[in-house]
Formats: structure tokens, C-alpha cells, sequence
């Protein structure tokens, strides 16, 4: 059975900057599940199949404009069942006064309400964005997470092939470290994953022979990231002159995470290597095919060859 996520109100008020109109009890304790939300103007004119009451209601110019037309006693009881719904928050966009009854009746159920002065539109745009990153399903994995160039680049390996070391070097060279060793990986939409690091590791990093390192004490705020997408897996593995390595770039091989496809490279490592250079190349080439372009394929088309294109897709276990 899959995990099941939780944000806490006292979070979403903080940050979508809300201003807190009634809590029931502590807003910390008080936990929202579902990463949609909802315009209860069909609720309120009485129409509740297919309605998910777990999830947050916001309402604006057109449902207060609604609720005007009724007398009090009508805009009591429609108020009242959507309440009765138990709903997790109540948001009141573009600044709206609320009805006398809408405290009484929140009160009553226990319906936390608050107020933002932004746009209905605009504010659960920001809102589902928010709640897709907290509420996403996550899994947490041995790695480094940099980005380099604007490129998200998982760099995986055993324990001591030299992630962090080739981390720091990129950090030197002015690329941004944003997890090490414990990356979590969580799956914001069904095309794309976004990494970070767990808060109490948080701009750590170790280094064998010297220890634990604060990177952004020692190298700036610059040099360090919260979050960032996931573009490319880059495995590091100890050359072994018994494989045989990807030489051309024409085939395509991708690591499926969380049952998305990410573009992924095996790099072989031996003294003489400069990994930061080789990560940097590999960030740039990597944004070069995602715009269509492919040298690997221009070169083949130059020399009047044809080569079969061919895609792998392997398992995050497999590594």
C-alpha cells in the first residue's frame, strides 16, 4: 500500500502568506492530504456528486457574488452543508469580507478559515504547485544531487567512488550543491521528479580525509540550492578494461525512478579523469538533446553511415 503524505495548514499559511481568520485548534495539528483543491460554486448551488471533501475549498468574486443573491437563511443552510462536509480549509481569495454566518457556522464545525488578498486563479495555481511538492510520493537514495548549468545531475556510485569529491570541484567551479548522500527524490508530476536534501543534512558534505563540511559557510549562499529537478543520472564506476563503454552517444538509456524516465550515463573512472569537466560537458550535451540536437547523429550523417538507434531502460534497482 502506497504511503500516504501530509502537509499541515500552519505550513500552507506561512507559506502562501494567508492570514489566518479561525483556527479550531494548533494549525500544526491540523493536516491536509490531497494535493487538489476545489471552487465549491456547484456545492453551494447544491450539487455535491463526485464532491471530495478533503480537499481545500476556495472561494472568490464568483461564488461571494453567488451567496449575495441568497437571503440570509438560504446562504446559511448552503454555507452549512458544505461545513457539514468537514472540509480541511476554508480560503477566502481576493480579500473578501466574510459572511456573519461563515464564523458561526465555522465555529461550529470546526472549519479552519483564511483570507488571501491574490486573484482566485492565481492563488490555486500557486497553491496545487505547493501541494504537489509536499503531498508528491517520495523515495530517499544514496547520491549527490548538483546542478550544473541549469541541469539537475543525480551523480550515483558505490560508497568512496568519489561523488562528493567530483561535487566539490563543481561547487569551486561555481555549480550548485543541493543534496549529498541522502538525496530525496520526490515525483511532482508524471514527467518529472524534483531532489533535495533532507533538513537536518541539509549544505553538508563529507570528504574523506577532511570530514564534514558546510558548503554554504565555506563557499557562499551562491553555491548551494534547496530543490531542483532531476534532468540526468550520472552512475561513476571504476573503469574495468572487461566492459565495454558507450563510445558513440548514439543510443539512449534511461533509469526509471518512481515510474519516470530519466536520461542516464555510465562514466568509468580512472586516475587522470577530470569527473568536474566531464559533468559539465555532460550537462551541456544533455540540454543540446533535449532541443534535438544530437552530434553523435551528425557525425554519422557526415560520414554517410546509418547506425540504429537504440533505448535502454533500466530499473533504479539496477544500479
Amino acid at each position: 500500500m502506497p504511503e500516504v503524505y501530509s502537509v499541515s495548514v500552519a505550513k500552507i499559511l506561512k507559506e502562501m502568506r494567508l492570514e489566518s481568520l479561525y483556527m479550531p485548534s494548533d494549525p500544526e495539528n491540523l493536516l491536509v492530504y490531497n494535493n487538489d483543491c476545489n471552487r465549491p460554486g456547484l456545492q453551494l448551488s447544491g450539487f455535491y456528486e463526485y464532491f471530495s471533501n478533503d480537499r481545500i475549498q476556495v472561494c472568490g468574486n464568483m461564488e461571494f457574488a453567488y451567496l449575495a443573491t441568497l437571503s440570509e437563511a438560504e446562504r446559511r443552510d448552503k454555507i452549512e452543508t458544505l461545513f457539514t462536509k468537514k472540509i480541511p480549509l476554508f480560503v477566502v481569495a481576493r480579500g473578501h469580507e466574510l459572511f456573519p454566518e461563515m464564523f458561526e457556522l465555522a465555529k461550529k464545525y470546526e472549519i479552519p478559515l483564511a483570507r488571501t488578498e491574490e486573484s482566485t486563479t492565481d492563488f490555486i495555481a500557486a497553491l496545487i504547485a505547493f501541494l504537489n511538492l509536499h503531498l508528491a510520493p517520495r523515495i530517499t537514495r544514496h547520491g549527490v544531487l548538483i546542478e550544473v548549468y541549469g541541469e539537475g545531475i543525480l551523480i550515483v556510485g558505490e560508497s568512496g567512488v568519489g561523488k562528493s569529491e567530483t561535487a566539490i570541484e563543481l561547487v569551486k567551479r561555481g555549480h550548485r550543491l543541493v543534496a549529498d548522500d541522502a538525496v530525496e527524490i520526490r515525483k511532482v508530476s508524471n514527467i518529472s521528479l524534483v531532489g533535495s536534501s533532507p533538513d537536518n543534512i541539509r549544505h553538508f558534505l563529507e570528504i574523506r580525509g577532511i570530514g564534514i563540511i558546510n558548503t554554504r559557510r565555506l563557499f557562499g549562499m551562491g553555491s548551494v540550492k534547496v530543490t531542483e529537478k532531476i534532468d540526468l543520472i550520472v552512475q561513476l564506476e571504476p573503469w574495468s578494461k572487461d566492459k565495454v563503454y558507450d563510445r558513440m552517444g548514439v543510443d539512449n538509456e534511461y533509469t526509471t525512478i518512481l515510474g519516470v524516465k530519466i536520461p542516464s550515463l555510465t562514466i568509468p573512472i580512472k586516475p587522470g579523469r577530470n569527473l568536474a569537466v566531464i559533468m559539465e560537458v555532460a550537462a551541456m550535451n544533455n540540454r543540446q538533446k533535449k532541443m534535438g540536437y544530437n552530434a553523435a547523429q551528425e557525425l554519422l550523417s557526415n560520414l554517410g553511415l546509418q547506425m540504429e538507434k537504440k533505448e535502454t531502460v533500466k530499473s533504479w534497482e539496477d544500479f
